[in-house]
């Protein structure tokens, strides 16, 4: 009886392991059990890549990337210039030509932002500033609005009429409070009938902290 018994011990306890070692995880693999931390691709140092501001890997290059789609009309951005009251001047980053691919894209914080586009269009055209995001093809579909969780700040682009040289005169213009918003990187997305037509990645920086750079080195900053 007791050879019984121990017989039917030793069955229940082989098929307790063969259940514990079949067991898989949803997409059909059996989970691997090394634990040692040497043998891993991570560490408890690595980071999911971060869509905030102070992404550490955004770039710059002074390009607006194009976003043309067959729901929407890109074509109608032709260039911008930007410029800013507080840092660079027309020798340097503020005074650059309309342009697409030469754009300048580095501001402090509390600086006014002065858009001048390239377009026929007089109205409907409006950037969004973002904190800026990894994944650029999320504009693609976006739904713009001020629930955005990354949502900052947006400014209407209109064309100047009631100015006395409209064609020298900004469309819009806008300022990060440094009370409100941190240093690092941001998205302009522009916006044409409330779909993305191009986005430029920018940096701002702490108010002042530009002061003392020349135009040489503010260029430099702009494509880092």
């Amino acid at each position: 009886m007791k050879k019984g018994l121990a017989i039917a011990l030793v069955l229940s306890l082989l098929f307790c392991l063969a259940a514990c070692g079949g067991k898989t995880t949803d997409n059909g693999t059996v989970p691997s059990l090394d634990t040692n931390v040497e043998n891993q691709d991570t560490n408890e140092n690595d980071t999911v890549p971060s869509n905030s501001s102070n992404a550490a890997n955004a770039g710059l290059t002074g390009k607006i990337n194009i976003i043309d789609l067959d729901d929407r009309d890109a074509s109608i951005l032709k260039g911008m210039k930007i410029i800013g009251n507080s840092v660079g001047s027309n020798d340097d980053i503020n005074g650059k030509e309309s342009s697409l691919d030469d754009v300048r894209c580095i501001f402090e914080l509390n600086e006014w932002v002065e858009f001048y586009p390239d377009t026929d269009k007089e109205y409907a055209l409006r950037v969004w500033i973002l904190k800026h995001r990894d994944d650029q093809e999320y504009y693609n579909n976006c739904k713009f609005s001020d629930l955005m969780p990354e949502f900052v700040q947006y400014c209407d682009l209109h064309y100047p009429v009631d100015e006395e040289n409209p064609d020298e005169w900004y469309w819009g213009n806008f300022y990060l409070n440094p009370d409100d918003c941190e240093p690092g990187y941001y998205d302009f997305v522009f916006t044409y009938e409330g779909k993305a037509i191009g986005v430029l990645q920018t940096r701002f920086y702490k108010d002042e902290e530009l002061a003392t750079k020349s135009g040489a080195e503010l260029e430099a900053l702009m494509h880092e």
